[in-house]
């Protein structure tokens, strides 16, 4: 296994690890390491598109009714009642 050292790390970065890896009831050094993992994962996914990031931040309110497909129509400008 690899070995890191960070050197020169604020105390309040120590202070804040220490907390949550309590919260997560782990070692600083275990929860270092499992954001290191998660951080080295979000690395190899592709970024999301804008579509499915405006998806996921309103996916829990719902639609009421159906959104018709655009994909291969023409764009048209917007109409607003005068």
């Amino acid at each position: 296994m690899a070995q890191v050292i960070v050197r020169q790390l604020e105390a309040e970065v120590k202070t804040r690890l220490q907390r949550r890896a309590e919260r997560h009831g782990r070692s600083m050094e275990a929860e270092v390491r499992e954001i290191l993992r998660n951080a080295a994962k979000e690395e190899s996914r592709p970024a999301a598109g804008l579509g499915s990031r405006i998806a996921a931040r309103f996916r829990r309110l719902g639609l009421s009714s159906e959104l018709p497909e655009l994909r291969g129509q023409d764009a048209h400008p917007a109409e607003f009642g005068k």
